[in-house]
């Protein structure tokens, strides 16, 4: 065996942007069907608890957009609403007189005062032509066809774009080659994309945009305004993150720090180890490929082109707010090509894989020769072998390779770090 191993009234705005900051662990964990073969442990936290648990950096957004992403949430097919309620701090009594205002309302049922309608089939030519403006003027980065598909077709792309030009909103650019294949996983949280997008300065030091999305539904999980880009700020973040949505089946990252090592590729860090020890595959991207993390770079570059550029933020505050508000825009209103102008939030669904509160044990198999890693290396058959710095510690499993004499796959939990030839020993003769 290896280490790895009430009824509630309904609340004001300020209580609730509070309360929707409060992380939630596991409390239903999912079928002993999970990627890891690993049995949850599931429980429920006590009032005292909920005061106790961390409190998540969306102290920006408003009501209003929480009870969105809620009222999204709970309307996607199979999802479990009492789950749901745990996980945002509501009671079931108040989730249900949202959705059953959402259902006759629609979004004016969420909000104390009526949302004016975005658009009128008895809207007139010039009305129409000034809702492509303001949509331009709110969002420079949106085209032809992502207006048009916004405003329900009244209007055609090609229209679209002949309005933009007569009213100068359009600019001469210089367009970068798509890629001509694409590959999305079937279903929601199968896998998640990690990255950092680069640094930029502020008055209070460097912000480090750490970002994560889903690569089925497109769903923006995260972007998060950090001020450096260390292994256990990511962790921290990465918690509330799995708190709130849940675990994904894989994480696709670099080869950077903190999840990996430019010199060595494929070596995992104390992160990874983290993750892997909570049942997540680990993967790393081609060395000098970022095109393997294809989805995130995309959604780097509406970033940079809708939020970033041209903008200076005095605080990390001030950016995160931002990011927030450009997060809800993203997963609740814009449509997307790629996704046949549906929003991320159509496609997206919670990870049915919750969050433990314990990292669960791991068990290697009957026939697994064990050795503890410790300094760098490990030892077998009396020779000695390197290993990730960060495994020290942890103990790894040793398989025979069918592809020659001597030869062995080297494992830890479930994922394979190397193999090794004991005729060619790291260490000594």
């Amino acid at each position: 065996m290896s280490d790895c191993g009430h009824t509630e009234p309904e609340r004001g705005a300020e209580w609730w942007g509070k309360a929707f900051l409060v992380t939630f662990g596991a409390l239903l964990y999912g079928p002993d069907t999970w990627l890891t073969g690993v049995r949850g442990h599931g429980g429920h936290f006590s009032a005292s608890q909920f005061r106790r648990k961390a409190i998540m950096p969306w102290d920006t957004r408003d009501a209003m957009s929480l009870k969105e992403e809620f009222v999204a949430l709970a309307g996607q097919p199979g999802s479990n609403k009492r789950e749901l309620c745990r996980r945002f701090g509501i009671s079931p009594q108040t989730a249900y007189k949202w959705l059953n205002r959402y259902a006759t309302l629609g979004h004016s049922g969420l909000q104390d005062k009526s949302r004016k309608p975005a658009t009128s089939p008895k809207l007139t030519t010039p009305a129409l032509e000034a809702q492509v403006i303001a949509l331009r003027q709110d969002h420079p980065a949106w085209g032809g066809r992502t207006i048009s598909s916004l405003l329900k077709k009244q209007i055609a792309p090609s229209t679209v774009t002949n309005v933009l030009h007569r009213h100068g909103l359009i600019q001469p650019t210089t367009k970068e080659q798509e890629a001509k294949l694409r590959f999305e996983h079937e279903a929601p949280n199968n896998l998640w994309q990690m990255d950092f997008k680069g640094h930029f300065p502020t008055q209070e030091g460097r912000c480090h945009p750490l970002t994560l999305l889903d690569d089925h539904s497109r769903f923006s999980l995260a972007i998060q305004a950090c001020d450096n880009e260390r292994g256990a700020t990511v962790k921290e973040r990465l918690t509330e993150v799995f708190q709130r949505f849940g675990l994904p089946a894989r994480i696709n990252v670099d080869n950077g720090p903190p999840w990996g090592s430019p010199r060595n590729p494929g070596e995992i860090t104390e992160l990874s180890i983290w993750l892997i020890r909570l049942g997540i595959r680990i993967s790393f991207s081609r060395p000098y490929h970022p095109q393997t993390n294809g989805k995130i770079e995309r959604f780097h570059r509406s970033l940079k082109a809708e939020v970033l550029e041209g903008r200076q933020f005095s605080t990390l505050k001030e950016a995160q707010a931002a990011f927030d508000r450009w997060r809800d825009v993203y997963n609740l209103q814009r449509p997307h090509q790629a996704l046949d102008y549906k929003v991320p939030m159509d496609r997206y669904r919670a990870s049915p894989w919750a969050y433990p509160q314990q990292l669960p044990t791991f068990e290697y198999g009957p026939d697994d020769v064990l050795a503890k890693a410790y300094h760098s290396r490990f030892r077998f058959q009396k020779r000695y072998f390197s290993i990730a710095k960060g495994l020290a510690g942890h103990h790894i499993a040793i398989r025979p390779n069918t592809e020659g004499d001597g030869l062995f796959d080297v494992f830890f939990c479930h994922h394979f770090l190397r193999t090794i030839d004991v005729s060619k020993p790291d260490y000594g003769p």
